[in-house]
């Protein structure tokens, strides 16, 4: 038997002289479906720059009419998509959750490790192969799941594999994404045993669309005048999508919310989620990006008209599941993951402190100091990122202690030109010092490396090797959490929150327990 929320009416008995009539007082029910939405790279100024082109049921609306924090943030550093997605649907950390990063280097092959890569089960309408094995802590579709002996109905619809999965999370009834080659909505294994119909039906009907489609400004206002300061005027684009990479480019299109939003409806109808009782919950990601990845320098009116176009499909998801459903019985939980491309802004040019610090040079000097103190070896197995992974054994064949070798090394770093900082995994997992929380919060023992480096904003870090280039940055990224519908009060806070609230929040919302690792309070 399913175990139902209900709307519960609690009798309570006045008595006093001549006699009380009973009062019933009514508990509100738990929403019948939450949407938890995820937007990858919202950014406030650009959501509030755009604005006059909105329409008045989309973000206005959401603004208008739901809680809205104004002042959001990540407690942990750095932030990408992979690590932003479980947070939010952990409830907590890189230190808890394991998902540091979308890629990181294991330490037993020194080779890069996507998030969600697990070759034990492959793809549906995909080569690729994917799981949720690597994130270490239940979500909150997994707490939902086991407070509903598994008869709640739980679903991810991303653009992206790691936002799919991650976000579905270990119990899921499925996670789906467009693959990078076929352009089809694909899942994996992990999640269907067998093939599910549905998802090829809806494959079958839209299979050409990407190929026949061009992405052109969504009306005059958002083609002809644009709200960027600088660059001077814009011309309206047009661009198709064409040749090996046309699904890639695609996904990073303001065009791509509009297959999210026709997935995420198709979802909802197939498996009939909010029909009963039982709550249900659908993650959904959108991305509000740049087209192509490129600088906004470049793509100034179509990142304008994404945030148009993702007004829109905001606004046609809303109206479509509260139309079907109820206003009253669907909970929406909308916010950013936090971070934006980068710019490839050129500092010397304006005589701003700028240089180039190359990690692969910076390792090799740090084995070359250490050869120089406890003789010639290769104490230095690799680097990633701006991670530094030492060797645990050959320091053991040495007779060095990790610990000298980590403040050797700190104190070595420090002297690098282009090094703001330099931690190390001792320093992280024993330290009491409050400054370096959220560095803290970012690392984890078993994906990280021994030595974390901080990069000085401006600086751009290489290495030759790989060719991996990124430039330093610690500015703030401003977005909301913004939740709205199922009788929520509507209220506008401009106090500090973290977005690791939101699972438990959703979790209060629905009367579950919220994620295994979560010890955030609830927004409200």
């Amino acid at each position: 038997m399913k175990y139902r929320y209900i709307s519960l009416t609690l009798l309570a008995a006045f008595s006093a002289t001549g006699g009380k009539s009973e009062v019933p007082l009514t508990v509100k029910s738990a929403p019948k479906l939450v949407v938890n939405i995820a937007i990858d790279q919202l950014r406030t100024d650009y959501l509030e720059a755009f604005a006059p082109l909105y329409c008045n049921e989309g973000f206005r609306m959401l603004l208008a009419k739901g809680r809205v924090y104004e002042n959001a943030s990540y407690p942990f550093s750095p932030i990408d998509r992979a690590s932003a997605i479980a947070a939010i649907s952990t409830g907590t950390t890189p230190y808890y959750n394991s998902i540091v990063s979308a890629r990181w280097l294991d330490k037993e092959t020194l080779r890069p490790v996507h998030c969600v890569d697990d070759s034990k089960y492959g793809g549906y309408l995909t080569q690729d192969c994917s799981s949720p094995k690597n994130m270490s802590t239940s979500t909150i579709g997994d707490e939902l799941k086991v407070s509903t002996d598994g008869t709640a109905v739980v679903y991810a619809v991303a653009p992206f594999r790691d936002a799919a999965v991650l976000s579905a999370g270990h119990a899921a009834d499925g996670a789906l994404w467009i693959d990078n080659d076929n352009g089809f909505w694909c899942s994996s294994n992990y999640y269907f045993k067998s093939n599910p119909s549905w998802i090829q039906a809806f494959n079958n009907l839209h299979a050409n669309d990407i190929g026949n489609k061009d992405w052109e400004p969504a009306n005059l206002l958002s083609g002809n005048f644009s709200y960027f300061m600088s660059g001077g005027a814009q011309k309206p684009f047009k661009h198709s999508f064409s040749g090996e990479h046309r699904y890639r480019q695609y996904k990073a299109s303001g065009l791509v919310n509009e297959s999210v939003t026709d997935m995420a409806l198709q979802c909802v109808s197939t498996n009939a989620m909010g029909s009963d009782n039982i709550t249900d919950l659908l993650n959904v990601t959108y991305y509000a990006g740049n087209f192509d990845h490129k600088t906004v320098s470049e793509c100034q009116m179509e990142l304008q008209d994404t945030y148009v176009r993702l007004d829109q499909e905001i606004a046609r998801l809303v109206r479509e599941l509260e139309h079907r459903l109820g206003a009253q019985h669907v909970l929406f939980v909308l916010t950013s993951t936090g971070y934006s491309d980068e710019e490839t802004t050129d500092y010397a040019k304006y005589n701003i402190p700028t240089g180039t610090f190359y990690i692969n040079r910076t390792a090799n000097l740090l084995n070359m100091y250490f050869g120089a103190l406890w003789g010639p070896s290769q104490y230095v197995e690799a680097c990633f990122g701006t991670q530094i992974f030492l060797d645990h054994k050959q320091l053991e064949q040495k007779r060095v202690s990790f610990s000298e070798a980590a403040i050797r090394a700190k104190e070595f770093l420090a002297q690098i030109s282009g090094v703001r900082n330099a931690y190390t995994s001792l320093q992280l997992l024993s330290s009491g010092d409050e400054s370096i929380n959220k560095i803290r919060n970012g690392f984890n023992r078993e994906r990280c490396g021994d030595i974390l480096i901080e990069v000085a904003p401006g600086w751009r870090m290489l290495n030759e090797e790989t060719q991996e280039n990124s430039l330093s940055r610690a500015s703030f990224t401003q977005f909301p959490i913004i939740i709205y519908g199922a009788g929520t009060k509507a209220e506008r806070l401009t106090e500090h929150v973290t977005i690791d609230r939101i699972a438990p929040t959703i979790a209060k919302a629905i009367r579950i327990r919220a994620p295994n690792a979560c010890s955030s309070e609830p927004l409200f």
